[in-house]
């Protein structure tokens, strides 16, 4: 048995792989867009916890994870867009709280500006969201080829304890990597020059500014991935915005600082 499979829904076509998990409001979890992640590899310290009192669903989005990758897909915000609102649509969930990491934080954002009634609260952590010069680590996540050394650099980025980055994660995350269809659908979402994946992810300041969402922005203060700045861009803008930074903390909120980060989150989404 594998964790990282859970329940599976036509979405528009595409059949989704998805967690859920929990009663009661419902809170989506997008995961971000590192290569073998899934949404299990992504929130899987975080979905028992806040699923004690809500009701959380963790899709793998179109091209990630166990969900179908379609032939000839165009990878995209808009692909991606398309991909969330079929999803809740099959689910037949009008409203939810969304949760968005990194990747998942700019879609979870465009979603609210292109959405706004859909969503009730917002959630954005270590998000991309507006447009910045590209770092050279997301660069290199981005361009990853496959290769047990390679996996171990990429996982050095990510975390600020180096703890957390061991031998046995790192052939998990390349095995995870090398299934089919994942690394053809990886190299295929964000081509050289990748500045263009990280405009193509961002929202306009105006649109961010107008936002009517009560939203949550969390950081890594030490994140070598996505810089604060972004973070705190997006609180300066968004006017019902609170800015939560984690000090020694890098691109991974969710696992380094995980019990902390599910009481934040849990109390936001309870509007404690």
């Amino acid at each position: 048995m594998n964790p990282e499979i859970g329940k599976s829904i036509d979405a528009g076509g595409i059949v989704t792989n998805y967690h859920d998990q929990g009663e009661g409001a419902p809170a989506v979890l997008i995961h971000g867009s590192g290569p073998g992640v899934s949404a299990w590899a992504n929130w899987r310290v975080n979905l028992g916890p806040l699923a004690e009192h809500r009701r959380v669903i963790a899709p793998d989005m179109v091209g990630f994870g166990f969900t179908e990758r379609p032939d000839n897909a165009v990878y995209g915000k808009a692909l991606w867009l398309k991909h969330l609102v079929d999803f809740l649509d099959a689910l037949k969930l009008e409203t939810v709280d969304l949760v968005g990491n990194s990747f998942g934080g700019g879609l979870a954002l465009a979603f609210a500006i292109g959405y706004p009634r859909r969503v009730r609260r917002l959630v954005l952590m270590g998000s991309v969201g507006l447009s910045f010069p590209i770092t050279p680590e997301l660069d290199a996540i981005w361009g990853y080829q496959p290769s047990l050394h390679n996996m171990r650099a990429l996982l050095d980025v990510f975390a600020f304890d180096r703890a957390l980055v061991n031998d046995e994660l790192a052939e998990l995350r390349y095995q995870a990597s090398i299934r089919p269809g994942f690394q053809e659908s990886f190299s295929a979402m964000f081509p050289a020059p990748r500045q263009a994946g990280v405009d193509g992810l961002a929202s306009t300041e105006a649109d961010v500014a107008a936002l009517p969402h009560e939203a949550l922005v969390i950081h890594g203060r030490e994140d070598r991935v996505i810089p604060p700045e972004v973070s705190q861009r997006l609180f300066a803008l968004i006017p019902r915005a609170e800015l939560h930074m984690f000090g020694q903390c890098g691109h991974w909120t969710q696992i380094e600082h995980a019990a902390r980060f599910n009481r934040l989150v849990g109390n936001f989404l309870d509007g404690a």
